[in-house]
């Protein structure tokens, strides 16, 4: 029992950190991030007032919510439209840099 509990303690471990361990690129996300800049403008501060400012924030919180929104389990039909395609790499990448950005 002790075994298999250390198994799947380092199997989780394994997971959390080696997804921490592949680094976002900013450079990346900042390429991709002129197709959001419509909405959330050239320097994550949101040009429209349905849009939210993405400059400084959490970059947990920022992938959560565009994987919510590529996997359907969050709803908007831009963000949607806009999350769908994207790859888990992609999102960590915009998350990233959006986190990047000074906040207003």
């Amino acid at each position: 029992m002790i075994r298999a509990t250390t198994i799947l303690v380092a199997a989780a471990a394994m997971l959390v950190f080696g997804m921490q361990a592949g680094a976002a690129d900013i450079a990346a996300g900042k390429a991709m991030a002129t197709r959001c800049s419509a909405c959330h403008g050239p320097a994550g501060i949101a040009v429209t007032p349905d849009a939210p400012n993405l400059a400084g924030q959490n970059e947990a919180y920022l992938s959560a919510q565009l994987t919510a929104f590529h996997t359907g389990q969050r709803q908007n039909e831009m963000m949607s439209m806009m999350a769908k395609p994207l790859t888990d790499a992609q999102i960590a990448d915009l998350a990233a840099y959006y986190h990047s950005l000074p906040a207003k």
